[in-house]
């Protein structure tokens, strides 16, 4: 029987693999733990710094013991320079078109690095997004030191816990399809090397273009702009579809488009009561569970779950007034999915799967 197309599986409600649950328990054990430490020392402010660093706890949910142990760290590291360069930015209170130039340039080289160590979720998404979220929290919040610490820890403890537990069959991500487009016949060396460059610049041209237009519109969190950017190139990753297939990234679009737009009456219900930081930051830590849970097979019920996460913990680093959260949310989506697609249909790839 055929699969089901990508929409018409979320909108049918096709549930989660058992095996999926222990992954996403170990990805929301890896938050819990740091989460409720920074609760107990009085600092739910600094709730982001864990959350991006319990990221890399989503990697390898298929694999052996072993290579999931060495992804893991892989995606760790790749996180903790996108954390390293937002907080150094932060730091020396840089301006906004050098955080434009900076993460389109983190972009490029991330997403060579993410393709070279077959990592998977697959792009640098998490990176990006890690870079800009922090170079945005005041940086009278925390010394650069402790939000480092925090970020490491974090990563630490849930490479830890990925370690346990037993591989579940692989699952394929049903936005951005598998197998590999670049077969021996189709692409030598020399085509792969051209692919991976070419993919990376469709990365580089949509951060840029993406943090740009924010910019100009006066959008203050371009940063989200930015990350959204890079949400539709991961249906076109070059490890599957180094020529992106035109269906997967406008489904993989309207999956961030429809899941952003839940995940903000989400957003709205938790932020616009005005709760207190502690409640805020449990609902953080427990929105983390159903992210990962749906993240494969029902990317957009996901972000249903992963917005009102970032907007609370956005929230907590920087507060500011909710509605010009929310409404900067959605512009910053729109710009960022618009950008996306634009640089995967105009940067054209060598390799080619149609």
């Amino acid at each position: 029987m055929p699969a089901a197309p990508p929409l018409a599986g979320l909108l049918a409600g096709r549930g989660p693999a058992a095996g999926e649950w222990l992954h996403a328990g170990r990805v929301g054990a890896g938050l819990l733990v740091p989460g409720l430490a920074l609760l107990l020392a009085g600092r739910p402010d600094l709730m982001i710094y864990a959350v991006l660093g319990s990221f890399a706890g989503m990697y390898g949910r298929a694999e052996s013991r072993p290579l999931r142990l060495r992804h893991q760290v892989q995606a760790g590291l790749v996180l903790l320079i996108g954390v390293a360069t937002g907080v150094f930015l932060a730091a020396y209170h840089a301006r906004p078109w050098v955080l434009v130039v900076v993460e389109a340039g983190f972009a490029c080289v991330a997403a060579l690095v993410t393709n070279r160590l077959g990592l998977s979720p697959r792009g640098p998404f998490f990176g990006i997004f890690a870079l800009g979220a922090t170079a945005v929290v005041p940086v009278d919040r925390v010394a650069p030191w402790v939000a480092l610490s925090i970020c490491v820890a974090t990563i630490v403890f849930c490479v830890l816990i990925g370690f346990a537990g037993a591989p579940r069959p692989h699952t394929e991500d049903p936005l951005s399809g598998s197998g590999s487009a670049c077969g021996r016949a189709a692409c030598g060396p020399g085509w792969r090397l051209s692919c991976v460059a070419i993919h990376s610049a469709r990365y580089a041209l949509a951060i840029s273009a993406a943090g740009s237009c924010g910019l100009l519109l006066g959008v203050e969190h371009a940063n989200w702009a930015m990350a959204s950017a890079a949400v539709p190139l991961a249906a076109a990753d070059v490890r599957n579809r180094l020529h992106p297939g035109i269906r997967s990234v406008i489904d993989r679009s309207i999956h961030r488009m429809l899941g952003t737009l839940a995940g903000l009456g989400v957003s709205a219900l938790l932020l616009l009561p005005r709760l207190g930081e502690t409640l805020l930051a449990l609902f953080v830590i427990a929105l983390l569970f159903p992210t990962e849970l749906f993240m494969v097979r029902h990317y957009g019920l996901a972000l249903g779950f992963f917005t009102p996460l970032i907007m609370v913990m956005t929230e907590l680093a920087a507060p500011a007034e909710p509605m010009t959260l929310l409404t900067d949310r959605v512009v910053d989506t729109l710009i960022g999915v618009c950008t996306g697609v634009l640089a995967a249909v105009v940067v054209r790839g060598l390799c080619r799967d149609d």
